[in-house]
């Protein structure tokens, strides 16, 4: 009795779906640097500080910037007293301690920074710490 030997397909990774995979990392890498470069692209000149310590800053930091005329941005995005105020309230009933650092142009009225000063403290945000430039 004879029998038939059927040779079985050989098993090769789908070259298609790898590809997507890798455009869609790419996609993703590149729209997260582009978010990341928005922030440091404000128009904000920080005072310098002779006897500044660097500090690593946490992820998750909340980051408020004041540019010379008074505008304050958010992470980056123009905000309004009224938004600025909102996303305070936010934070202060989810994450208390989270980090908040405020980026003021160095030319900015100080005015405009003890408002967001009073705004944080009114909220009871204490972690709250003030950028400057690297030393001299």
């Amino acid at each position: 009795m004879r029998t038939e030997i059927v040779e079985e397909e050989s098993v090769e990774p789908q070259m298609a779906p790898l590809i997507d995979c890798v455009f869609l990392l790419l996609i993703f890498f590149l729209v997260a640097t582009t978010l990341k470069k928005l922030e440091r692209e404000l128009p904000v000149e920080l005072p310098p500080a002779t006897q500044a310590v660097e500090v690593a800053v946490a992820p998750d930091t909340l980051v408020i910037s004041i540019d010379v005329t008074g505008q304050t941005y958010v992470d980056g995005n123009m905000a309004t007293p009224g938004v600025l105020m909102r996303q305070l309230d936010r934070v202060a009933a989810e994450e208390r301690d989270r980090p908040v650092q405020i980026d003021a142009d160095r030319r900015t009225p100080f005015e405009h920074v003890v408002k967001v000063l009073e705004a944080l403290n009114l909220r009871s945000l204490s972690n709250v710490s003030v950028h400057v430039a690297d030393k001299l």
